[in-house]
């Protein structure tokens, strides 16, 4: 049976037996995402959650666009600024690392002052460094502002699903998440187009003004369109922030206490030591963590939220990210969703060479066919989305109106038939060089396939990770991160000793691997995700009981 933690909603009739017992220490489980808070962004409007929707999938679509827009531009830059392809390639590949990784900080960040503080100061970090990549005379300086772009440009990333997750409910979140994906999914499709445009009627450094005006138009919109959706009381990472500050004042009031039975304060100058008034004490006593306490236990939380306030100085993404990695079915779900990733980078990137060397095409040209994966991966997002939803309703409503994280990932089935074979197809319809339709046709399945198990695969990530989403996206952010900077440093020698043909033979291959694993976890992950949280639960009351011999 699912724990209550992880099945919103949802009482056991064991737990029920508790409320009414009203032991003296509570035990009943409340599930983190439903506890009441003020302003509930679940109860707002839709125009007001279409419009957060709207901001967040425009400022996706930087991460997208910034990734590819200047590729058409490579030949211009390396003959302006005197420097090699290999730098060139460096820029890009620095990029995606950078653009993969940052989110795990930006994410802890957004868990503690907020998703809106997070948005504006990143996205502004964005905006900076295109306007210095703009100007800049070396190669050296763009690189460094490249990686500073990547990392503006991230939080999104990993923020962006954490804000749907705030706004949306669970059997809502596929569409919300097909819809939000597509955005930064058609970025590296009409990145190409932009830049290429761009760069041929102005130059290159057109390009990077273009991407500053874009990022200054999204800061406006967060600024004074964007509501932030981030409730403290919602949040495991806050919480156990939290507990461990309170944790620290009980200390530090149980060494007044024995400093005055020693004699060596004053009763008035102990009310000046760190931790000093009754009221912190009641709220040690009282306060627990959020996910084992009542509804009415959330009044005392607040006035403890009031005393103590989390700082700068307790941003730590590490234990976040260890956090996520404990449990064996987000590892196993991580791998596939970062190899799905790295596949996607991979084939815009060669794709891009093939059409050039093989079929002589300008960047515009290839920009346009590469649109035809862009759009797959748009209506694959969109139409996997909502049949992730269609599926998790069916499933809930078999099961007697209870559903579960992995209940997600049975939707992913169908698409798992078609895509290796598209894959293989792809590969050879390069590799003979068949007429450019055939290769339109093959990208937009290859890219309807991958994103319909991959939009999937992100929204169980959130929904199997209550209470820490945007860790647990941030997390993901790294896997993905890590893969496509592996896939762009092989994808040219690869495709330069076997050919597009045996290349994505073997990515196909990679793929029935991946979705095996995916599998896996549909089967196995709810047993794996049970036990893991079953494991924090006593780690958790065993940390307490240690805190509680000290003091």
């Amino acid at each position: 049976m699912t724990t209550p933690t992880d099945s919103p909603g949802r009482n056991t009739p064991e737990a029920s037996t508790q409320v009414t017992a009203a032991p003296a220490k509570p035990e009943v489980k409340l599930d983190i995402e439903h506890v009441h808070v003020e302003d509930d962004p679940r109860t707002w409007s839709n125009i007001r959650k279409t419009t957060i929707l709207i901001i967040i999938s425009g400022a996706s679509m930087i991460a997208g666009l910034s990734a590819n827009i200047q590729n058409p531009a490579n030949d211009q830059i390396e003959s302006q600024l005197h420097t090699t392809s290999q730098d060139i390639s460096l820029s890009l590949s620095m990029f995606i690392l950078a653009q993969g990784n940052f989110p795990l900080l930006w994410s802890v960040l957004s868990e503690i002052k907020g998703r809106k503080l997070v948005y504006i100061a990143s996205i502004t970090i964005f905006t900076v460094a295109s306007a210095i990549v703009a100007i800049a005379r070396s190669i050296g300086l763009v690189i460094g502002m490249r990686v500073l772009q990547g990392a503006g440009s991230s939080s999104v990333i990993s923020i962006g699903a954490a804000t749907l997750a705030d706004i949306y409910e669970p059997h809502q979140r596929g569409t919300m998440m097909g819809i939000y994906l597509s955005a930064p999914l058609l970025g590296p499709s009409i990145g190409p187009i932009v830049g290429g445009a761009l760069t041929q009627g102005l130059s290159w450094r057109a390009v990077f003004w273009f991407l500053c005006i874009w990022g200054g138009v999204i800061v406006f919109a967060f600024a004074f369109l964007f509501k932030d959706t981030f409730r403290k009381e919602r949040s495991i990472t806050y919480q156990n922030v939290l507990k461990r500050r309170i944790r620290e004042r009980q200390l530090n009031e149980q060494k007044k206490k024995d400093q005055l039975r020693s004699g060596d304060v004053t009763p008035a100058s102990a009310e000046r030591l760190p931790g000093g008034g009754a009221q912190v004490e009641k709220q040690v006593q009282q306060t627990g963590d959020l996910e084992a306490q009542r509804t009415t236990s959330v009044n005392v939380t607040a006035d403890a939220m009031k005393e103590v306030k989390p700082s700068f100085a307790d941003i730590n993404p590490i234990p976040p990210y260890l956090r996520v990695l404990r449990r064996k079915n987000n590892v196993a779900i991580l791998v596939p969703s970062g190899l799905l990733f790295a596949f996607s980078m991979s084939i815009t990137y060669t794709c891009a060479r093939t059409l050039a060397n093989s079929y002589g095409y300008n960047a515009l040209k290839t920009g346009l066919v590469l649109l035809a994966y862009g759009i797959g991966s748009m209506a694959g997002s969109i139409l996997g989305g909502r049949w992730s939803d269609r599926t998790l309703n069916r499933l809930k409503a078999a099961n007697g109106g209870v559903s579960y994280a992995e209940m997600r990932l049975e939707s992913t089935k169908l698409a798992m038939l078609w895509f290796p074979p598209s894959v293989i197809g792809y590969a050879w319809v390069c590799q003979q060089h068949v007429h450019v339709s055939a290769v339109c046709v093959m990208l937009f399945l290859t890219g309807f396939f991958s994103i319909w198990i991959y939009s999937s695969t992100l929204a169980y990530i959130v929904d199997a990770n209550v209470g820490r989403s945007s860790s647990a996206v941030a997390t993901n952010s790294s896997f993905r991160g890590i893969c496509a900077f592996v896939a762009f440093e092989v994808a040219v020698p690869l495709q330069d000793a076997i050919g597009d043909g045996g290349m994505y033979t073997l990515w196909a291959g990679l793929m029935l691997i991946a979705e095996g694993v995916v599998l896996l976890v549909l089967y196995k992950g709810r047993v794996w995700r049970e036990q893991a949280v079953e494991a924090e639960r006593v780690r958790q009351e065993r940390k307490d009981l240690d805190a509680g011999d000290k003091a």
